[in-house]
């Protein structure tokens, strides 16, 4: 085969055959240092602020444009494309390692298939990404709970609206329901994102014909009954350092921390149940946000779970009623040369918190809005914190996806957990923006 040069003429070949150069082999090696940083998967202020204040240091890794204020207030960051997934994606590998970062901690559910891929090397530890696989694929979940002797629902992948039908026929038939009943709902859920985002409540066939083609693949599964809640688990080495109960007054609204006495009483029962999530999921070091339902019967049904900052301004109301930072909670399980000692320090004992925290997340009730109109008598309530409501921008409301784009939370704290309860019930209902 005839050689060229860069300039594209023909080059003459020596007599004298000569090896071939080799390509040398890029070689990369951890930047050594005393006290590592840790690289934060996602643009979380309370985290970075919360490592600061712990003295963690960290490299944020950040989309594109959320780096120019933190490089201007001196912070390391790196962007990344988080959906991105290509031949290139060992690209932020190669980043952190220049940096010498020890492990990664994931903040938004996009970067938890990151973190575990990123520790699988930072950490050594092969299994890594696949346990990130089980938090991020709801159906591998489901099958790796059940296979694990946890009580989930019945569920089933589909591929378009035909199988939806059968599987709603098929959970009809199992109830026994006759044709003039009304019939037992099913959920229709992605297989790998965030929360609520593009749940679908379906109560008949109507609905099916309404889901949107770019729905499927997705998960199907029958509806859980009962009083809904999650559990915030911090575990390091294996062991539940610190376990909060969030109690859900009204899915996507609002919730109450931590668990008020009607729920506590199944603690012991809650307890046990994480300890076998743990196992299943082969859980080491980090936080885990598992949700489960409690039936009328005292059993519990596993949801689903989640490895990183849960939703709804929860860590906010863990602050408020157990008197610890959660984000540094967070990093410091996250760490595995987090000694004992340190946690001890740390974290309060789960009894000794003094008042229940509460929130209610707002969302217009109409299409157009024009101003704020907070009550007086909830502004001068004794229970009232604070909030983070705002006069609207534009009239227009802006689309609402899953349980996001709120505009605005309220903020409540007090020893009475029924009237927190009754509070929320109340201002569900009340038109905060006219």
């Amino acid at each position: 085969m005839e050689k060229k040069n860069i300039s594209g003429e023909k080059k003459k070949t020596s007599v004298v055959k000569k090896k071939a150069p080799q390509e040398k082999k890029k070689t990369l090696v951890r930047k050594k240092t005393k006290n590592p940083p840790v690289a934060l998967l996602g643009y979380s202020l309370e985290t970075m602020e919360a490592a600061k204040e712990h003295d963690i240091p960290f490299v944020a890794v950040v989309p594109e444009g959320f780096d120019t204020a933190l490089r201007e207030d001196g912070v390391d960051c790196t962007t990344w494309d988080f959906y991105m997934r290509n031949q290139n994606s060992d690209r932020l590998y190669e980043k952190l390692l220049e940096r010498g970062v020890s492990h990664a901690v994931p903040l938004y559910e996009e970067t938890v298939e990151w973190a575990g891929s990123l520790n699988t090397r930072l950490l050594k530890d092969p299994r890594a990404f696949q346990r990130a696989l089980l938090f991020r694929d709801k159906a591998m979940m489901k099958r790796n709970a059940q296979m694990n002797g946890i009580r989930v629902g019945v569920f089933e992948e589909v591929r378009s609206r035909e199988e939806v039908v059968a599987f709603f026929d098929d959970i009809n038939e199992a109830r026994l329901r006759l044709d003039e009943e009304v019939p037992e709902p099913v959920h229709l859920k992605p297989l790998s994102a965030a929360g609520s985002v593009g749940h679908v409540f379906i109560r008949s066939k109507q609905d099916i014909a309404l889901i949107p083609d770019d729905a499927f693949p997705c998960l199907v599964e029958s509806h859980l009954a009962g009083q809904e809640f999650s559990v915030e688990v911090f575990i390091h080495k294996g062991k539940i350092q610190f376990m909060n109960i969030t109690e859900y007054v009204h899915l996507g609204y609002s919730q109450i921390v931590p668990e008020t006495p009607k729920l506590r009483k199944f603690r012991p029962k809650i307890e046990k149940a994480i300890h076998k999530l743990i196992k299943a999921f082969g859980i080491v070091n980090g936080m885990i946000h598992p949700e489960y339902f409690l039936d009328h019967e005292g059993e519990l049904h596993f949801g689903e779970v989640a490895a990183r900052v849960p939703g709804g301004h929860i860590f906010e109301l863990i602050q408020k009623a157990h008197g610890f930072n959660p984000y540094a909670a967070l990093l410091l399980c996250s760490n595995p040369l987090t000694t004992q000692a340190e946690l001890d320090r740390f974290f309060p004992k789960e009894e000794a918190h003094k008042i229940y925290a509460a929130n209610l997340m707002v969302y217009p009730r109409k299409p157009t809005v024009y101003q704020l109109q907070f009550p007086p008598e909830l502004a001068n309530h004794s229970y009232m914190d604070r909030h983070t409501m705002f006069e609207p921008v534009t009239p227009k409301v802006a689309e609402r996806v899953g349980f996001g784009n709120h505009y605005g939370t309220i903020f409540l704290a007090g020893k009475n957990p029924e009237t927190l309860r009754e509070l929320v019930q109340k201002y569900e209902e009340y038109d905060f923006y006219v």
